[in-house]
């Protein structure tokens, strides 16, 4: 007899109904919707129809047992309902899947997984299936884009980063996406890795974001560092807008011919790379200015290669496969011209495969930073001669170079002619084998200017000294440096001959070594308080008119009693009287020596004078005004800058009445602290022409610097002012307070008084009358407003003239301004720039004009008119001014090309 399982008030209706298979009573059954059907059996028939439908299958269980199955269900509780049961003569019977059929359902779900997107989150273990995760899925980086949005978003910002991504080559993707073209595949990497993007989304946002065929941007930037690329492709050079690239850090052996001809570069950086030559015409790039080739293969550096055998500066650049490259390319004329900083460290280079000879071009003109360290040199005093005449030369860095006291030798500066290293300011032989007596042999004042100092500092060397670091560095802060300055200053004060001889020059190896000071004062038996006390008492005796050299019962003074006579002030006592105990009075003492080196009257405060000499009151000779403006303080013969001191109103002082520009020697405070005499020579007008013009360097001078000179807001001209600077090519008069109409005083020519009653003049005339050959002007900061910028007064300003007045002179002839700077003015309106730009409606070009920057920041300009989209201009500065359109995303976003192309818009 067959076990039936009691049912409980807690079974499960479902499973009672799969354990009784007949039908229950027709007043128990409740009709079930369809979608509860479906879900039930998902694989059944539909239900047949009701007037056809067939009576109940007879069960193996007899009616008894039905029975009592139904009576021992529990009644339900009005509290808690359930769901009716659906009748089981309307649901169909769930047919049974055989294990074949159960099988292939199973992978028909796993291949559904397998081509949808794989995702997170899982509605139930069965879709957690391994086999969706067996197949390949593209490398995802957390937190950038995928290589390819990362070219496709190149095209709207015109950079592009690639570093850290194992990269074998630079992608194809690069040329047919910016440039429509498929390079042939490299040796290196004949087959490139995928670089899709990482999903789907991302794929439709690149593609909704693209940028149009009129926004995309010039590729000027390429980054590829931290890569594996050995090799990069010859169609590189169809980038002609390139001016930066990084490779460093990658497996590249050799670069393609074709790598010279991108002559917009301005900074490579090949560094960490396995280079061991460079294409011939590198060297021809005309505006690289930064170039790092540390930690290569270098074994030369052929400078002069590219311009011997006759080639021209116009060479042409083929390519067996088609006419594409068939361009012309102009190339420079000398190496580098425009390179200023060079590092090659450790590679394999000798000072004689160093291009540097005088016959030829020899190293770039301009180089400022020159870095050969790790190399081996070996003989470097040809290179040395050939470095020692680079004007702009300013650090030189050897460090770990394998190079001794061979290249530095007396004799290795004998036969050059004129200052070597007029501006260097380090030279780094750290941890080679040079001495400091060989260089110090070298380095000698009829050779260099500068003054030598082997102290190493965190601080940059000030102008004029030349820091050479030999030996180990030992980095010193500036107290240590300043307390064994005044440890020496001592030393000499206590023993003169000493230090006499020692700047005479008379070295003498056999002579005793130099004690310390704590010996000499063992030996004076100096070391106690009391001992000093008892010296400095015996000393002021002595000094006496009445003390003799013996006492009341005739027993001789000591010698070293009589010896210390000349120390009779501590050394703060003769700082003091020497007004060196400030850092204003410091400044003063150097600017009075660099004045005695001028050859000017000014007496030299910095060597120490002896005590019978010094005096609290001292006669100062004031430098003449020819003396101040040449002094290396203000004008810098290399650049031929001059560069006057700002000046102020004086201070409100206690008499209101009663002021003066001179500080007096009694004054305190840091008034009186930066006021030194060469400033007090220079006049006080804002523009001193009249000074400035009689002077010889007024015939080169190029920059004329003119910042915060308030005290006089009035130019200085002479009588017959001509053309008094005729190469003047950058002027400033930043926070002149400076008006639309200066006040101009006409000067004779002995200079010290207005022949003539100052007259107002209008500004911007009387600038474009003065200086015809100025490309750069600076009046930022002023006081100028809307009325002064005229048509009239701004096309005779800006635009070029050859010939005014119709007489062909080179002197008076405009040049034509390339920056006009106007920030922190009172502009509040661009009539004269609207009418101005009518000039060129219709066409893009205007006979004359060549500028390229307008600076129209922190004024008051309420309005931005159209018409000035029609300016070919490269910077146009409009941030911090009133108006509201165009809005700050467009010149925030794209730029002076997006803000013109705005303002042109509305035009066009």
């Amino acid at each position: 007899m067959s076990r039936l399982p009691q049912p409980t008030s807690r079974t499960d209706p479902r499973a009672r109904l799969k354990s009784t298979p007949t039908a229950p009573s027709p007043s128990s059954r409740a009709p079930v919707s369809p979608s509860v059907r479906s879900a039930v059996s998902p694989l059944a028939k539909p239900p047949p129809s009701p007037t056809l439908r067939a009576p109940p299958t007879p069960t193996l269980r007899t009616q008894k047992s039905a029975q009592n199955l139904r009576s021992r269900t529990p009644v339900k509780s009005p509290a808690r309902k359930t769901q009716p049961l659906p009748p089981e003569d309307d649901a169909p019977p769930k047919p049974q899947l055989s294990i074949r059929e159960q099988i292939a359902l199973k992978r028909a779900e796993v291949k559904k997984v397998a081509k949808s997107p794989v995702v997170a989150k899982f509605e139930g273990l069965e879709d957690a299936s391994p086999q969706a995760f067996s197949q390949s899925v593209e490398h995802v980086d957390l937190g950038r884009w995928s290589i390819k949005e990362t070219i496709e978003r190149g095209r709207s910002s015109g950079a592009i980063n690639l570093s850290s991504r194992d990269l074998p080559c630079i992608p194809s993707a690069l040329f047919e996406i910016h440039l429509g073209i498929t390079p042939e595949p490299l040796k290196s990497a004949p087959v490139e890795p995928p670089i899709g993007s990482s999903g789907a989304n991302a794929r439709q946002t690149s593609n909704q974001n693209g940028p149009s065929w009129y926004e995309a941007q010039d590729l000027e930037i390429l980054k590829a560092w931290s890569n594996e690329i050995q090799e990069i492709q010859p169609e590189i050079s169809m980038f002609g807008s390139l001016k930066i690239i990084d490779l460093r850090n990658n497996k590249l052996q050799t670069l393609p011919d074709t790598f010279a001809d991108l002559t917009a570069l301005t900074a490579v950086d090949l560094s960490h790379n396995q280079l061991s030559s460079l294409p011939v015409n590198f060297w021809t790039l005309p505006h690289l200015t930064t170039l790092n080739l540390s930690h290569n293969h270098l074994a030369s550096l052929p400078f002069s290669a590219p311009f011997r055998g006759g080639s021209t500066p116009l060479d042409r650049t083929q390519d067996s496969r088609g006419d594409w490259f068939s361009q012309t390319i102009t190339r420079a004329t000398e190496p580098l011209p425009r390179l200023t900083n060079l590092d090659v460290s450790y590679n394999r280079l000798t000072a004689a495969s160093i291009d540097h000879s005088i016959e030829g071009p020899g190293l770039p003109a301009l180089l400022s930073k020159f870095d050969l360290s790790g190399n081996p040199l070996g003989k470097c005093d040809s290179l040395f001669r050939a470095l020692g005449r680079l004007e702009r030369l300013r650090e030189l860095h050897m460090l770990k170079a394998d190079i001794g006291d061979d290249s530095f030798r007396v004799s290795v500066f004998a036969s050059a002619s004129g200052t070597l290293f007029p501006v260097l300011k380090i030279l780094d032989l750290e941890e080679t084998q040079v001495t400091r007596p060989a260089v110090e042999a070298v380095f000698t004042p009829n050779v260099i200017k500068q003054t030598v100092q082997f102290d190493v500092t965190s601080q940059e060397p000030p102008d004029g000294v030349l820091r050479i670091i030999v030996g180990k560095r030992v980095v010193k802060e500036a107290w240590e440096i300043e307390a064994e300055r005044r440890t020496k200053l001592r030393r000499q004060v206590a023993f003169p001959e000493e230090s006499s001889s020692s700047s005479a020059g008379q070295t003498n190896a056999q002579a005793p070594a130099a004690k310390e000071p704590w010996e000499i004062e063992a030996e004076q038996g100096l070391l106690s308080e009391g001992a000093k006390r008892r010296m400095r008492a015996q000393a002021a005796v002595a000094a006496r008119p009445s003390a003799s050299s013996t006492s009341s019962g005739g027993r001789p003074t000591p010698a070293a009693l009589q010896k210390p006579k000349v120390v009779e002030k501590e050394p703060w006592e003769i700082e003091a009287e020497q007004s060196l105990l400030s850092a204003g009075g410091r400044r003063r003492a150097r600017a009075a020596a660099l004045a005695a080196a001028a050859g000017t009257s000014q007496p030299d405060a910095t060597r120490t004078p002896s005590p019978s000499a010094a005096s609290p009151a001292r006669s100062h000779t004031p430098p003449s005004v020819g003396a101040a403006l040449a002094n290396p303080q203000y004008y810098t013969a290399a650049s031929r800058t001059l560069t006057l001191p700002p000046s102020a109103p004086p201070a409100k002082s206690n008499h209101a009445r009663s002021f003066s520009l001179a500080a007096p020697a009694w004054s305190k405070g840091p008034a009186a602290a930066g006021v030194s005499e060469l400033a007090l020579a220079i006049p006080a007008p804002t523009l001193p022409l009249a000074a400035i013009a009689s002077q010889p360097l007024a015939q080169n001078l190029k920059v004329l610097i003119l910042a915060s000179r308030r005290a006089d807001p009035s130019f200085s001209i002479p009588i017959n002012p001509g053309i008094c600077l005729p190469y003047l090519e950058e002027l400033s008069l930043t926070n002149c307070n400076l008006g639309d109409s200066v006040p101009v005083s006409h000067v004779g020519e002995s200079g010290d008084e207005p022949t003539l009653q100052r007259t107002n003049e209008p500004l911007l005339p009387l600038l474009t009358k003065l200086f015809p050959s100025v490309r750069t002007l600076d009046l930022s900061y002023n006081g100028l407003t809307s009325a002064a910028f005229t048509k009239a007064a701004l096309e005779a300003l800006i635009f070029a003239d050859p010939t005014p007045g119709g007489e062909a002179d080179a002197t008076a002839a405009r040049k034509g301004l390339r920056q006009l700077r106007l920030r922190g003015n009172r502009l509040n309106e661009l009539d004269g720039f609207r009418e101005l730009a009518d000039r060129f409606r219709g066409n893009r070009d205007a006979p004359g004009w060549k500028l390229e920057e307008l600076d129209l920041r922190d004024n008051e300009i309420a309005k931005m008119p159209a018409e000035l989209g029609l300016f070919p201009l490269e910077v146009f500065l409009v941030d911090g001014n009133t108006f509201r359109v165009p809005p700050r995303r467009v010149w925030e976003r794209e730029g002076t090309k997006g803000l013109l192309s705005w303002l042109r818009g509305w035009i066009e």
